[in-house]
């Protein structure tokens, strides 16, 4: 059995859905495009900032030779009932369970410990080195997994894999050992753009790369002012953006529960959005802070909240809302707050204007200004 094999194998074990093996080439075709996307703008600023630590393995790993690529699938149903007691907002299926990068990173950790066990001699011990990333690394995880024959890169930029569609996590070890590598798979969306054409923002470019600053789930994690034009779109997804998944065929029927840490809790991925208003530091963590969706911290998922109480038309969140446009030290929730009052407050209409008016008086910030005067507007029609 060959040391490959053997990894194979243990990945199994380990709980990996999905492993292949890639050369460590500089991923050439990467590079006109990651510079385009830079200079129109269309970056969304969560990327690795260097662009040729992203082509090319050998500007921080010193002498790579085969990058390792794993694949876990997550699940994309709920098992149960979602309450229907009050309004809900919801968590992009990406961000169930316990924060994929701690997941994945465990098990990486484990896959080059297994690897190091195998060694030969304490020469090839202290020769073999590893530099695991998950995400937030300098690689491209879907050009690396594409590369190693896990799948293939959609339309939506998505990693597209034959078993589980685009609903698996990435995870990648860059390596000095020289390994066989897999084979590329090649391109599979045919003609089809329907995750194209459902993108609510036309975000996505057609040829696996978009605008990320249009991508309702980069909004979703922005700390400032949210443009009114994504508002109505997020509906009440508070985090992330499922629908480029949700629409496309290879993802038809896909939902995979096998991982515990990945399973959702109810009150947790759909959490009632009036205690999100008011709720603590301590609550927050204790309740979200196991999500990778919780990474932004509380603000963007509050005024997330109130965006999806007006798109909900919850007139019973006034009150709440209320104390958010009046009380809260943000300009973000307050501006975020007024703008709620303005598309909720029509059926008493006069009481409403009487407060965004009193608002106008006391609020310091010109951004919060801007949106209290629309509200004025938006009740006045």
């Amino acid at each position: 059995m060959t040391l490959k094999q053997k990894i194979i194998a243990e990945s199994k074990r380990l709980g990996i859905d999905k492993i292949g093996f890639a050369s460590a080439e500089p991923f050439y075709e990467l590079e006109d495009s990651l510079k385009e996307q830079r200079e129109r703008g269309f970056n969304s600023g969560f990327e690795h900032q260097v662009i040729e630590e992203r082509v090319y393995p050998e500007k921080t790993f010193e002498n790579p030779k085969t990058i390792i690529s794993i694949a876990l699938a997550y699940p994309t149903k709920i098992e149960g009932k979602v309450p229907r007691d009050e309004k809900r907002g919801m968590f992009a299926r990406a961000s169930w369970g316990i924060d994929y990068h701690d997941v994945l990173r465990d098990r990486l950790a484990k896959l080059i410990e297994f690897i190091q066990s195998q060694a030969q001699s304490l020469e090839e011990t202290e020769a073999w080195r590893f530099a695991p990333q998950v995400d937030t690394g300098e690689l491209v995880d879907v050009a690396v997994a594409q590369r190693a024959g896990l799948g293939f890169i959609g339309r939506n930029g998505l990693l597209i894999t034959e078993e589980f569609g685009s609903f698996v996590y990435l995870g990648e070890i860059v390596t000095n050992i020289d390994f066989e590598v897999d084979k590329p798979v090649p391109f599979g969306c045919g003609d089809c753009t329907r995750c194209v054409t459902a993108c609510p923002t036309q975000a996505l470019l057609g040829n696996g790369s978009m605008n990320a600053k249009k991508c309702l789930s980069y909004q979703t994690q922005t700390k400032d002012m949210m443009p009114e034009e994504y508002r109505k779109k997020m509906h009440n997804v508070i985090y992330g953006c499922d629908i480029c998944q949700l629409v496309c065929p290879y993802n038809r029927g896909k939902d995979f529960h096998f991982h515990q840490e990945m399973e959702p809790e109810v009150d947790t991925v759909y959490p009632k959005l009036k205690p999100m208003l008011s709720i603590s530091n301590k609550e927050f963590k204790e309740t979200f802070g196991h999500l990778s969706g919780s990474w932004r911290g509380k603000k963007p998922l509050q005024r997330n909240a109130l965006i999806a109480l007006a798109n909900l038309g919850d007139r019973s969140a006034l009150p709440e809302i209320y104390v958010c446009a009046t009380e809260d030290v943000r300009p973000v929730i307050r501006g975020t707050a007024a703008w709620a009052i303005g598309k909720l407050g029509n059926k008493e209409a006069e009481k409403w204007l009487g407060v965004l008016n009193e608002l106008l008086k006391v609020e310091p910030e010109e951004e919060v200004l801007e949106e209290i005067r629309n509200a004025i507007k938006q009740l006045e029609k």
